[in-house]
């Protein structure tokens, strides 16, 4: 059983046990608010031994492409923990997100983003705002496989997988039952994405029947992105797919008034990353007037999944009382509201001078009364009887009449391989299209045995494999050009591939 330990009131750590942390000040203002967020943590004890780790900028421009040295890659698998500022990826020349390598590489599947309203010290229309996206962090678009297949057309891979699924959900779950929170909502966009989307949406269904003390529920991602930026005070816990949370967890920090305010964590089972949401903001650095504020709630995060709760509430209470007195930083100022305006280290001497303190209007934290741990199972591969049934050939064709490039494979002898259908940019085009379909040269041909009679999902006749190779090498001869193939399968009787629009 792999667990991810979040709080655990019986598992007492002392004040003077030292937590390890491997610490990357960032670029831009990452040093400024690293210093404060420190400071902080120092003087309320949470004895953090930081680890120095440089990546980012420096890095990258040093020739590494990455953004990271293998030496840091060791310290960080040393430490386990990492408190990151914000970094700059360099614009061109191709540099990858390391934001992204980070979370890949190490497995992070979860990103976890507390979004709560601290009206009326900083503005915002939604008062009663305290909502947590869980967002699945390794898959989806955000695999990054992207090709350029024809002179018109480029695609980019929706990959969601099975256990990314259940171990995002589950997290979800296991989250709200150990911070009390009391529903869950799934978002996603399974009215048209039946498959990827499907599945996600179908994995949180089996899952919450395993919660039935949590209330869930499910939402079209479109709506429900509209929905939380109106009411947010009817959400708790969202869960969704990595592009979908990037979007909304965007949204719910801005209408809570500032993104530079919330911290996020990025939990593995191995490691675990916990940062600001906003970025390097180059423009203002060395001025002194940054917000170390979403740092300093990411450190919190931190320091609450390694069981200091107490220490963690001790500082989020002192940063909530030195708002409420009114010591605020330059983006958060509001006339009648702020008391002074405060330099990046001054708000940090506030806070510092706050500890032990408790706000009066401003929720009290009290993280130490979560109960338990998140335990996410090992995944467990259910075995399919898995059917060859057909194949999708995509061809490079500059033609513009679908009856052409139609007429011209229904004659192809081939097998016994027949033409079923041909699609543009998704939509049948071949047999009976409409002339008004505009096609560009990327033209999805599928073929399936002879004899298949198919009504619905029902019935596709089982393929041999060599069938569609000598289909492909048939093609090539008679001068088509083929860019790609994609195997159709049947899983237990069920259709494992999308209809044509109009199929």
């Amino acid at each position: 059983m792999e667990r991810l330990k979040i709080q655990n009131k019986q598992k007492k750590i002392l004040n003077q046990d030292v937590t390890k942390v491997a610490v990357a000040y960032g670029d831009g203002i990452g040093p400024e608010i690293m210093d404060a967020t420190l400071r902080i943590l120092n003087a309320a004890g949470a004895n953090i031994q930081p680890e120095k780790i440089e990546i980012g900028e420096k890095v990258y421009l040093s020739g590494n492409s990455s953004g990271i040295e293998k030496s840091t890659w060791e310290i960080i698998n040393r430490n386990k923990l990492i408190l990151k500022a914000p970094i700059t990826t360099p614009q061109g020349k191709g540099y990858k997100s390391l934001n992204v390598t980070l979370r890949k590489s190490l497995g992070l599947f979860a990103n976890v983003r507390p979004v709560i309203a601290y009206a009326p010290y900083v503005e915002t229309n939604f008062a009663n705002m305290d909502v947590v996206i869980v967002r699945e962090n390794e898959e989806d678009l955000y695999a990054g496989i992207e090709h350029q297949q024809t002179q018109d057309v480029v695609q980019c891979l929706k990959l969601i997988t099975r256990p990314g699924c259940e171990k995002i959900v589950r997290y979800a779950f296991e989250y709200a039952k150990a911070y009390g929170r009391k529903k869950v909502t799934c978002m996603v966009k399974d009215n048209i994405m039946k498959l990827t989307d499907g599945l996600f949406h179908n994995v949180f269904k089996e899952i919450a029947l395993e919660y039935p003390e949590i209330e869930s529920n499910s939402q079209i991602i479109d709506i429900g992105s509209a929905r939380l930026a109106a009411t947010p005070q009817n959400y708790d816990v969202i869960v969704t797919s990595n592009l979908y949370g990037d979007i909304i967890s965007d949204i719910a920090a801005e209408i809570a008034g500032s993104v530079g305010m919330a911290g996020s964590a990025n939990i593995g089972t191995n490691v675990a990353m916990f940062e600001a949401i906003h970025g390097s903001a180059p423009d203002i650095a060395g001025q002194k007037i940054a917000n170390p504020s979403g740092l300093l709630n990411a450190a919190i995060m931190l320091l609450s999944h390694v069981g200091k709760t107490q220490i963690a509430d001790t500082i989020k209470n002192a940063w909530l009382k030195t708002l409420e007195d009114g010591y605020h930083t330059v983006d958060v100022y509001q006339e009648n509201i702020t008391k002074e305006i405060v330099s990046t280290g001054e708000f940090a001497t506030r806070v510092i001078e706050n500890l032990g303190k408790l706000p009066k209007q401003l929720k009290v934290s009290k993280l130490a009364d979560g109960k338990g741990e998140i335990k996410i199972p090992e995944y467990i591969r259910k075995e399919q009887h898995q059917v060859l049934v057909g194949v999708d050939i995509f061809i490079d064709w500059k033609g513009k009449n679908p009856n052409e490039i139609g007429d011209t494979l229904n004659n192809i002898k081939s097998f016994k391989m027949k033409l079923k259908m041909i699609t543009n940019r998704g939509v049948k085009v071949y047999p009976d299209g409409l002339p008004e379909t505009y096609c560009t040269d990327h033209w999805r041909c599928r073929f399936v045995d002879i004899d298949s009679k198919i009504d619905g999902d029902k019935i596709y006749n089982e393929v041999d494999f060599e069938k569609i190779i000598a289909l492909q090498s048939i093609l090539h001869h008679k001068g088509f050009k083929v860019i790609k193939t994609e195997n159709l399968y049947e899983f237990d009787g069920k259709r494992g591939f999308s209809l044509g629009q109009g199929e």
